[in-house]
């Protein structure tokens, strides 16, 4: 079992593929996880991506899009481990996969909240899209 391990969702009012083109543009992977290289290993257009991760962390990171009603959950899978000297994953001692748990899990949410403000900007709660 990976050292870092996030699941998270949150609900959008706005369609998939509104959701996946947020996904799909490498310049927001850059400034949503800087200290990660992201390669895409699966894109699943509307359905979200799956990328392998180096850098501060190595393993695999999955945006899942489910669409729900009018709009989509995102779900967000991240695993992972430290890198140790030779680049390969190398779990962390409990506590500091915890805490690293724990400043992924708060990322993850940020990342879901700023794009719910951006793409739901303008639509009243309970309203139908614009």
């Amino acid at each position: 079992m990976p050292s870092v391990d996030v699941v998270d969702e949150t609900f959008l009012a706005v369609p998939p593929e509104v959701v996946a083109a947020e996904f799909a543009a490498p310049a927001h992977w850059a400034r949503w996880w800087p200290d990660l290289s992201l390669a895409v290993d699966t894109d699943r257009g509307v359905q979200g991506f799956r990328w392998t991760v180096t850098g501060a962390l190595v393993g695999s990171m999955e945006v899942w899009l489910e669409p729900v009603l009018d709009g989509t959950v995102l779900h967000y899978f991240l695993r992972a481990d430290p890198p140790g000297p030779d680049g390969r994953p190398a779990p962390a001692p409990p506590r500091r996969g915890a805490a690293e748990a724990r400043r992924r899990q708060r990322a993850a949410k940020a990342v879901a909240f700023a794009c719910k403000d951006r793409l739901e900007a303008g639509r009243a709660p309970g309203e139908p899209p614009t």
